[in-house]
């Protein structure tokens, strides 16, 4: 459900309405063209592009920055109304809206970083499994593959057969995680050499096309790019986390519209 609140030029309430997903494109559609705003959220861009092909002019904006409008208990309407209190505020700072390409290139990012977990995971599973049977590996990936394979085959070490089969079980999986990292990088480092402007960024000391330091995470938050004010500016700008449901405030013109999930 998309919970939707308006005021108008005043600042007065004119609209409080609740609207199933399948009613927000026409209920906009039919709207005067106005200011709307969405709490940056999982598909908060997705809205975005629908709304500004209906020639509404749309803002995201990080939940963190609507909490301290929200005047009583949580709820979508309270949120709603909190939203277009916020922005009102002329110093408020917005989420810029991403394109498709660019949240395709950013979901790269994200798998690529699950893998990366559930890889140094898995690493970590198996050397606390060979240290319950006294067997020792350094800390550090990279020796998982070069110290477990020789552990399992030495018929020294009295392993019973039913564990070696589990670790070669355990190595396999963590060598199928490499490969999809590996895969994802590819892609990754194939999207760099195609952008012109990941490949500025890259110029940049301290910036590549993958974690930590990423050009492609950089160059794919939205454009048009403008100077921050201050250090402290650029420190805070980020996109607020996903929301499950969606609030919406909207206005007629001159003033604003807010929607959000």
């Amino acid at each position: 459900m998309f919970q939707v609140h308006g005021v108008n030029e005043r600042g007065k309430a004119v609209l409080r309405k609740q609207l199933k997903r399948d009613q927000v494109s026409p209920f906009f559609a039919n709207l005067p063209p106005c200011l709307i705003c969405i709490e940056a959220c999982a598909s908060a861009h997705h809205w975005a592009h629908k709304l500004q092909a209906l020639g509404q002019t749309v803002r995201l904006m990080a939940p963190q920055f609507v909490k301290p409008y929200v005047k009583s208990n949580k709820n979508d309407a309270a949120d709603a109304e909190a939203i277009c209190e916020a922005i009102s505020r002329p110093s408020m700072r917005f989420v810029p809206i991403k394109n498709v390409e660019q949240q395709s290139v950013l979901s790269l990012h994200r798998v690529r970083q699950g893998f990366v977990k559930a890889r140094t995971a898995q690493a970590n599973q198996i050397r606390d499994l060979l240290g319950e049977f006294g067997l020792v590996v350094p800390q550090g990936i990279a020796y998982i593959p070069q110290r477990v394979p020789p552990l399992i085959e030495d018929a020294e070490n009295e392993l019973p057969g039913t564990f070696r089969l589990l670790i070669q079980r355990l190595l396999d999986h963590l060598k199928a995680l490499q490969e999809q990292v590996d895969e994802i990088e590819v892609q990754i480092k194939g999207w760099h050499r195609a952008s012109e402007a990941s490949q500025r960024l890259e110029k940049v000391p301290c910036i590549g096309p993958l974690p930590p330091a990423s050009s492609s995470m950089t160059s794919s938050t939205p454009a048009p790019p403008k100077p921050f004010s201050a250090l402290t500016e650029s420190a805070c700008f980020h996109a607020g986390p996903a929301r499950a449901r969606n609030r919406t405030a909207c206005a007629h013109p001159p003033c604003s519209a807010t929607k959000s999930q």
